[in-house]
């Protein structure tokens, strides 16, 4: 896993949680990395269910919780490292729409040992789009944190919901529709 999705995910526990809360939880981790990371370093996926884990322990929020919320905080820290991405784009739904064919296309680029989910796209029309977000990790929560920022970047709001089609997360299809102007 890309080194910047640890350093904003201990970005985000400093800002939300405090700095002890952020220590202990790398503390108590048991991490091979020994909690230090780097944006462009790569870094097993492990550590951060380990990371995630012990901030459920610490906080008591739902992990699923702590993911949505995650994905929420990782959009601006993606969007600042990569605002070229996000600047060929009108919409939320024309952004959300190609993230196969071209933003994963472009991470690729930049990280070609990313390991990505996928998402298939079902229907899509100037105010809907229904996928079937696919990853091994069932990361589906960071994702609909993601997709929900999307929205708000784009001062525009949704309404998203989400069907389990696999009990783990592994595949789960998203609804979205944008509120109307």
């Amino acid at each position: 896993m890309k080194g910047i999705i640890f350093t904003e995910f201990l970005e985000m526990v400093e800002e939300q949680f405090g700095m002890e809360i952020a220590d202990n939880i790398i503390e108590h981790s048991e991490l091979q990395s020994g909690g230090i990371y780097t944006s462009i370093g790569t870094y097993d996926f492990n550590e951060m269910v380990a990371l995630i884990s012990e901030l459920h322990k610490e906080v008591g929020i739902p992990v699923n919780d702590l993911l949505y919320t995650f994905g929420k905080y990782l959009f601006d820290g993606l969007g600042t490292a990569h605002p070229e991405v996000i600047a060929n784009y009108s919409n939320p739904i024309g952004l959300l729409y190609s993230i196969e064919d071209h933003i994963h296309v472009h991470v690729k680029k930049l990280y070609p040992d990313a390991e990505l989910p996928t998402f298939h796209i079902l229907e899509k029309s100037e105010r809907h789009l229904s996928m079937i977000y696919s990853s091994s990790r069932g990361l589906y929560a960071l994702a609909h944190g993601l997709i929900e920022k999307t929205f708000e970047h784009f001062n525009t709001t949704s309404q998203v919901t989400y069907e389990l089609l696999e009990k783990d997360g592994t595949r789960v299809k998203f609804d979205i529709v944008q509120d109307g102007e």
